[in-house]
């Protein structure tokens, strides 16, 4: 059970730095509008919206990255925790 606490701070790590990912792009997203710029009046709209999109596509493998980590670290510590308490009820 010695790597169990080990296992906890890593899984923290990686959970705290994927919920800052999810608030990161939360707040990109949130100025970001659905519309389709037909003229070329809007081209600063049409440039802030272009930015926001790049910026979240940027941190897409990221975000999917350390949700991966986290959940998979998560079943392992369960897992841990199961196998555990079953051989001490035995």
């Amino acid at each position: 059970m010695s790597a169990l606490p080990v296992l906890l701070i890593v899984w923290a790590v990686f959970s705290a730095c994927f919920l800052a990912l999810l608030a990161y792009k939360g707040q990109l997203t949130r100025y970001e509008e659905d519309q389709l710029f037909l003229s070329d009046n809007a081209t600063h709209e049409q440039h802030i919206q272009t930015e926001i999109v790049r910026k979240v596509t940027k941190i897409a493998p990221f975000v999917r990255v350390f949700g991966v980590a986290a959940a998979v670290m998560t079943a392992g510590i369960i897992g841990i925790f199961t196998y555990d308490a079953w051989q001490h009820l035995r």
